[in-house]
């Protein structure tokens, strides 16, 4: 599944975001947690991981986080950069570790979904 048709589905769904500085382990928790969301809510639910701030960086194709990333993605759940911290931090889309998504402004992401009725989980 791609991170692009997570970032498009409409009805009941998780979406957990990381804001600020994140370090490996972080990431790696924060992940762990949307996979056991996952196997707790199913398949028929919407989950992403919204990533804005310098944490992005650990969304790169060479990051310390990249096999974290690889095993909650083939769980289909969303994983998200903000292309606002990702040009802070001068990253491009070709930048992001396979399975990651960009939505241009975090803020406004996790506006919409909550306005679309879906549930927020700050960790």
């Amino acid at each position: 599944m791609s991170t692009q048709a997570t970032s498009k589905e409409a009805g009941a769904g998780l979406v957990i975001p990381s804001a600020g500085p994140l370090e490996a382990d972080n990431l790696a928790g924060i992940l762990r947690s949307a996979a056991n969301a996952r196997a707790a809510l199913g398949q028929g639910v919407g989950i992403e991981v919204v990533v804005q701030g310098p944490g992005v960086t650990l969304l790169a194709a060479n990051s310390p986080a990249a096999e974290a990333i690889t095993s909650v993605g083939e769980l289909q759940v969303g994983i998200l950069a903000c292309g606002n911290s990702m040009r802070s931090a001068g990253m491009d889309n070709k930048d992001l570790a396979p399975g990651v998504g960009a939505v241009p402004a975090a803020i406004a992401h996790l506006t919409q979904r909550q306005w679309g009725g879906w549930a927020y989980a700050r960790l």
